[in-house]
């Protein structure tokens, strides 16, 4: 478990599975790691909305598309309002009630 984004608004944090070679995935988001790795096989992202108080679990093909789409706004070097923005884009898929324990 690793903390990839941390705003006001979100929370970005990945679940890996040990020995899968993601060395892109465990870098934090905006780093700028451009090394080629495999697709997310296992794990995945949970996605918190701090305002909503709700989150998703993202894994396979949905976790591999966030992914991608994060690694393209990086190469623009995105301010953490972009970041938020691109991020709310799966606002709407949230259906899981944060709750704290």
């Amino acid at each position: 478990m690793q903390m990839l984004y941390n705003s006001d608004s979100f929370s970005v944090v990945l679940f890996a599975v040990t020995g899968v070679p993601w060395t892109t995935a465990r870098a934090p988001l905006g780093a700028g790691v451009h090394e080629q790795t495999a697709p997310l096989s296992h794990g995945g992202y949970e996605i918190v909305d701090k305002f909503a108080r709700k989150e998703i679990f993202l894994q396979g093909a949905m976790a591999q598309s966030f992914k991608e789409g994060v690694e393209a706004l990086i190469e623009t070097q995105p301010s953490e309002e972009e970041m938020d923005d691109y991020i709310e884009r799966f606002a709407s898929l949230m259906q899981q009630p944060l709750i704290l324990h």
